[in-house]
């Protein structure tokens, strides 16, 4: 990483969560979790469990170095309402399965209770104040000793469920915690927050720059026109050149390589971010619970904005297993999937983290793939971006160029990226963090409506790396070219929106990155930015020129030569384009391609129209998200490896 600086912090250490009784070294600890294991076991016998099931649930606790009433309860077989209710009766307890949130007094830290519900204490405006708990089967005997004789303490105490519990928690902090997702970034560090669409100073030099132009394009109309086109041919030039660098040194596409066994897995969160999405819900479901991970460790969250009922009840109708949670994010602008993505981090209890988009169809052994590519790698190691591939590409032209472009970003220039330790903008989804790390350097901007691309520059600059994984995610591309049109306008304001966070410091942003980083930034960022703006006008130069050609009775040196720098731009920005994509596919994603990138001049068209649209959007509406509407795939897919 060369002598940029690195945000210190403390990996996440998973503990007991009560401490081991002390003295006798590793025989003492090795007898203390037989004990813990034996009235685990004399309880779960005395509420009815047979032995064999018990001997089941202790061999995937042994496995997945949990307890066995944590696998009974994630198993899906044992209603958590009916086991904790006939805990508190064995107990002597009272049970509460739902709690009235308005008895729950917030403060900052209720939110443990999200991470690890054990405790919660009512505070209800008539009545006496109650402290619900959530005891622990291997504790039993323990809570037999306190109940006995203790009239005073059953009165004051009742058992609840984790969920309910949560539910609770969720509902009694959810003013506080939206606020903090919508204002934590630019509160702390409002330099890296697009919240402030330009600085004072930004505002000015931009004010300036133009006027100047104007002046000089009135005063000195050709001259100007020269310039510009020279200044716009070279920087095309450049860019063309610094990619195709990159095209020939690319990693090829790496086969799938086979995952060792692993136990003892830490809890790995999932994050997907919903809105209107129930026509998809249940093939999200379906994707996510295939994922090749203990249910017992799998922490998923589908957060949803509160007021969006038609996709809550989808979920709720679906009866869904213990380790998926519903998130309801209150009405708070902006209205953003990142600001969505920070409220439901504040539950994430994973070590690890990872956010998919509604549509999505992971590799059921991708977070495999990632936790063993985090274990062996440095504590900078931040994110693994996961390549995302197009399974829709036969069913239009936009959707088949969009699976171009999808393979040679994320199968060519961000593995070249990442083994090159470069910054890498990140894909909108399949990242996978360290979630210590995502919270320290702020979480997602949700003010930037391409969080993704923001927040892997900011890694970078902030000391950390991104790498790449092999196993990918299927996902389908927009077929209508409204639909295109809309999400591509966003993204091209989101990256805007990082440029201009990113250039607000431009001395300070190069010692942060290092001379290779920052660029690499020019030409991922800036350079895709004046490719896509600059088009038109590289057309319309050509156009001139061949016009002066035909027309004109002696063409100048300058015309020729300038022709000639325009054509090649041209012609090498849709070889590269078409190349970087072609190569990294496989023969049966060719054949969905088929013929249909002879749409490339077209394809680059749309893309430049929705830059110019990203630029008025910005000045009328910067923090709007236009929303991309998906369908249910209409191709099953099956996954290997």
């Amino acid at each position: 990483m060369g002598d940029r600086g690195r945000v210190d912090y403390n990996p996440t250490v998973e503990r007991p969560s009560r401490p081991l009784r002390s003295g006798g070294g590793q025989g003492a600890f090795q007898r203390t979790i037989q004990e813990e294991k034996s009235d685990e076991e004399r309880f779960l016998l005395k509420l009815g469990f047979s032995k064999p099931y018990i001997a089941a649930m202790n061999a995937r606790a042994s496995r997945n170095g949990t307890t066995i009433e944590v696998e009974l309860l994630a198993s899906g077989q044992v209603r958590e309402d009916s086991y904790y209710a006939a805990l508190a009766k064995a107990f002597g307890l009272r049970f509460i399965e739902e709690i009235d949130a308005r008895s729950v007094v917030d403060n900052s830290g209720l939110d443990s209770q999200l991470l690890k519900p054990s405790i919660l204490r009512l505070n209800p405006a008539i009545g006496t104040p109650l402290t619900l708990v959530i005891p622990e089967a291997r504790d039993f005997a323990i809570w037999l000793r306190r109940m006995e004789g203790s009239d005073t303490l059953r009165s004051a105490l009742a058992v609840t469920t984790p969920s309910a519990l949560r539910r609770a928690v969720w509902q009694a902090g959810a003013a506080r915690r939206v606020d903090s997702a919508a204002d934590q970034l630019f509160d702390a560090s409002p330099e890296l927050s697009a919240r402030s669409v330009l600085t004072g100073g930004q505002g000015f030099l931009a004010g300036f720059m133009l006027m100047a132009y104007l002046c000089c394009l009135v005063l000195f109309t050709m001259t100007t026109l020269h310039v510009s086109h020279v200044a716009l041919s070279s920087a095309f030039c450049i860019l063309i050149v610094s990619r195709a660098v990159a095209i020939k040194r690319a990693p090829k596409p790496k086969p799938l390589a086979p995952l060792a066994e692993d136990s003892n897995l830490p809890v790995y969160t999932v994050l997907a971010a919903l809105y209107r999405e129930k026509e998809v819900v249940p093939q999200l479901v379906a994707s996510l619970l295939r994922l090749d991970w203990p249910t017992s460790r799998l922490d998923i969250k589908l957060v949803c904005e509160a007021d969006d009922g038609e996709t809550i009840d989808a979920l709720k109708a679906m009866d869904l297993p213990p380790h998926i949670e519903i998130v309801e994010v209150p009405d708070r602008a902006p209205r953003t999937k990142p600001k969505a993505l920070n409220y439901g981090l504040a539950g994430a209890r994973g070590e690890f983290l990872v956010i998919y988009d509604a549509e999505d169809r992971p590799h059921p052994k991708q977070l495999l793939e990632a936790y063993h590519h985090f274990k062996g790698a440095s504590t900078d190691l931040a994110c693994l971006q996961a390549p995302l591939i197009i399974a829709n590409a036969a069913e239009s032209w936009l959707s088949a160029l969009f699976a171009l472009e999808y393979s040679g970003l994320f199968r060519r220039l961000l593995p070249f990226l990442g083994a090159r330790q470069q910054p890498m903008p990140l894909g909108g989804t399949s990242n996978h963090f360290r979630t210590d790390v995502l919270k320290a350097v702020g979480a997602w901007d949700p003010f930037n409506v391409t969080e993704d691309a923001d927040l892997g520059m900011r890694l970078y600059r902030l000391g950390y790396r991104a790498e790449t994984l092999t196993r990918y995610t299927l996902e389908d591309a927009p077929i209508e070219r409204a639909v295109w049109l809309g999400q591509r306008t966003r993204w091209f304001k989101g990256w805007i929106q990082t440029w201009l966070v990113l250039m607000r410091a431009p001395v300070k942003l190069s010692r942060e990155l290092g001379l290779r980083g920052t660029m690499m930034f020019h030409v991922l960022v800036t350079g895709m930015l004046v490719s896509a703006l600059g088009h038109p006008l590289i057309l319309f130069f050509i156009a001139m020129s061949m016009w002066s050609l035909i027309f004109a009775p002696h063409a100048t040196s300058f015309e020729i030569g300038m022709l000639c720098v325009d054509w090649f731009n041209v012609t090498a920005a849709y070889t590269i384009f078409m190349r970087l994509g072609w190569e990294a596919m496989g023969w049966n994603e060719r054949m969905r391609v088929g013929i249909k990138w002879r749409y490339v001049p077209v394809y680059w068209m749309l893309m430049s129209l929705a830059a110019w649209r990203a630029v008025i959007e910005l000045r009328r509406n910067p923090f709007f998200w236009n929303k991309t509407a998906h369908k249910p795939s209409a191709r099953l897919q099956d996954f290997s490896g």
